[in-house]
């Protein structure tokens, strides 16, 4: 094999598929980055068994072939090298040589015939939104999967496709967080349970512009997202997802109308009095027009007042801070609303639109003050 490109575009293709190069592995094969060089394309392959990346890099070549590089060490040299083009040749035994302006590496490479392949994805159901889309709703919802290893449907978030809307959920036994988008078309119906994983490393290589799209393909067992220059294929989780709509309720006794901001901050506020692994809830005192935030701890002791529009009952109503902060800062309103039936039952902070919903269970908590 013999190639030759720019160090930028060589840099940026290395930074998307080194997402998928596994940390600790027996497969030693999958430490590597696969670089191809086959009827006129560039192509740099990672994978890890869960999350398999490949991406398209310009450039000119002068030999085809195939080649596995450790990825660790091919990615710090071509981070230090000049500014300006790589070339990459291979030789006997696998040796690669990596020059750019004065500067020389020799490296072992491995056989590419060794390598693990991406699997293949059958194109037959796909489902087409934008970059920004996308990026988006993976923001609004991966907070709320669980971090615990034990259920791994919550280490999953949900695309639900029906007709012409996805809904995507996530939970966590505590809170659920429900994004509503609007398709551009009928695609029938499919539900898919994507690792959070998965979504969180695609989060990092979509640009998020409005223009640019993203093709979602999916089967049985795979997800793969096609973007730019890059393909990204996932497993799936396996097993049917929690019934997250007996969560919904259309009652409420109590619902409050509040700026998003001055409630971040109070709460915000509220925290620096909670130490590490303390489990304080911060407590919300709903009085006609205004809100009481305050939070009690061995530290001391804190009381914020934010005027607000309330309809229904007065109410007292603990939260994890934590729940509340995380919900609150991805929502893009100026203005939020939030409805509440009893001190022991979810509260929703939703749109009229239903385009979000945040379901956040209350904390039991001592009325002494």
């Amino acid at each position: 094999m013999k190639i030759k490109c720019s160090k930028s575009d060589l840099l940026t293709g290395v930074n998307i598929v080194l997402k998928a190069v596994p940390s600790k592995t027996t497969m030693t094969i999958l430490e590597c980055i696969l670089i191809v060089a086959e009827n006129g394309i560039i192509k740099l392959i990672a994978n890890d068994m869960e999350i398999g990346i490949e991406t398209r890099i310009d450039g000119e070549i002068n030999e085809n072939g195939i080649i596995a590089l450790d990825a660790k060490l091919f990615s710090d040299i071509v981070r230090k090298l000049p500014e300006g083009d790589i070339s990459i040749e291979t030789g006997e035994n696998f040796t690669t040589t990596i020059k750019c302006m004065k500067a020389k590496f020799n490296l072992p490479g491995k056989s590419g015939e060794d390598f693990v392949y991406l699997p293949e994805v059958k194109k037959d159901e796909s489902i087409t939104i934008s970059q920004y889309t996308l990026k988006e709703v993976i923001r609004q919802t991966i907070f709320s999967i669980s971090d615990n290893d034990s259920n791994k449907l919550m280490k999953g978030i949900l695309f639900e496709i029906k007709d012409n809307r996805l809904t995507v959920v996530s939970l966590d036994g505590h809170r659920i967080s429900i994004r509503n988008i609007e398709l551009r078309k009928n695609y029938g119906s499919r539900k898919l349970i994507i690792p959070g994983k998965s979504l969180g490393e695609i989060n990092k290589i979509l640009s998020g512009e409005v223009e640019k799209e993203v093709n979602i393909f999916y089967t049985d067992k795979h997800v793969l997202f096609e973007f730019d220059k890059t393909i990204m294929v996932s497993r799936l989780i396996e097993g049917e997802y929690f019934e997250y709509n007996r969560m919904f309720s259309k009652n409420y006794n109590t619902k409050v109308i509040i700026n998003r901001k001055e409630f971040i901050e109070s709460i915000e506020r509220s925290t620096l009095l909670v130490k590490e692994g303390d489990k304080k809830p911060v407590i919300l005192g709903i009085e006609d027009e205004i809100m009481e935030v305050r939070l009690n701890s061995t530290i001391g002791s804190m009381n914020d007042f934010i005027n607000i529009q309330k309809e229904g009952a007065s109410l007292q109503i603990g939260f994890n801070p934590k729940f509340l902060i995380e919900a609150l800062r991805v929502i893009d309103d100026e203005e939020i609303k939030i409805y509440m039936m009893n001190p022991k039952e979810p509260c929703f902070i939703s749109d009229d639109d239903k385009k979000y919903t945040y379901i956040i269970l209350p904390i039991n908590f001592n009325t002494v003050r």
